[in-house]
């Protein structure tokens, strides 16, 4: 990149921090409001404000059914956006736009294919939702769900989804790139993760229908994770940032995987061990 680049980006870039500077107050009861960030120093907090004054800045925020849009709705879903990218990249959400808040859940059409191979349109509710190339739709009424003892976050959710897109449809394998995740590689990952996905298939599979909401209440892990690789990516990843302990506690290769992929250890327990930790990793 020319001198004249890397100047004009940096211009760029605190212009839109001007511009769309949070306030004090505001940006205060946005914490208080999340408790899951209590994992962040000062110098974290600071740069997560950076980052979802430039994700507010590159983002178009609009609502649906007449919920009114506030100052407070799009600061607490940028700075939740921006939590799994913290010592990764911006970059990761380009390519599109849109983020379409609804009062509620909201209804969704999909195409799904049977056992046969026979395809149905089908509806269904849906908190959240992440298109290809497309917006991020979510329900605020979920996203103020902050409770920790539930490993639940649509916000994280519908970004993890972003996030695996990178290279195309979600499929439960991120993007790796050698600046922030060697020596972590696609084989790393798929001995871990799908090892993870298939025990987690299996044991869901497992469970008698008597005892099915018996298991749904005492998982941590959503059963509807085992739908597909890329929902139990997303899912682990809300676990990883809304309960780190009990994610730790329950799927320690796993925790120490994706603790490793975000480059950041929630649960402090050294995820790294031997390598760089996510702090440190923070300042390359």
């Amino acid at each position: 990149m020319s001198t004249f680049a890397r100047w004009f980006g940096a211009q760029r870039r605190e212009r839109a921090l001007r511009k769309y500077a949070i306030d004090d107050a505001l940006w205060q009861s946005t914490l208080d409001a999340l408790p899951f960030f209590g994992h962040l120093d000062a110098a974290d907090l600071a740069r997560l404000r950076e980052n979802a004054s430039l994700f507010i800045a590159q983002k178009q925020f609009s609502t649906a059914h007449e919920l009114q849009l506030t100052d407070a709705m799009i600061v607490s879903i940028a700075a939740q956006a921006c939590l799994p990218v913290l010592n990764l990249s911006l970059d990761l959400y380009r390519g599109w736009v849109g983020v379409i808040v609804y009062p509620g859940e909201f209804l969704i059409r999909k195409t799904v294919e049977d056992e046969d191979g026979v395809v149905h349109e089908v509806e269904q509710d849906a908190s959240g939702e992440a298109w290809e190339g497309g917006p991020v739709l979510l329900s605020w009424e979920d996203a103020q769900m902050t409770d920790s003892t539930d490993a639940y976050n649509v916000v994280i959710h519908e970004f993890a989804h972003k996030i695996d897109m990178v290279n195309g449809e979600a499929n439960g394998h991120p993007p790796l790139f050698r600046r922030w995740h060697a020596p972590l590689d696609e084989s790393a990952w798929a001995g871990v993760f799908d090892n993870a996905y298939d025990h987690f298939c299996a044991e869901v599979d497992a469970v008698p229908a008597r005892r099915w909401s018996r298991f749904e209440r005492d998982s941590l892990i959503d059963p509807y994770a085992a739908d597909h690789p890329s929902e139990f990516f997303a899912v682990c990843s809300e676990a990883l940032f809304v309960a780190p302990n009990a994610f730790e506690a329950a799927y320690p290769e796993l925790y120490r995987l994706l603790a490793r992929y975000y480059r950041q250890d929630p649960a402090r327990v050294g995820a790294l061990s031997g390598e760089k930790s996510p702090q440190d990793m923070s300042n390359d």
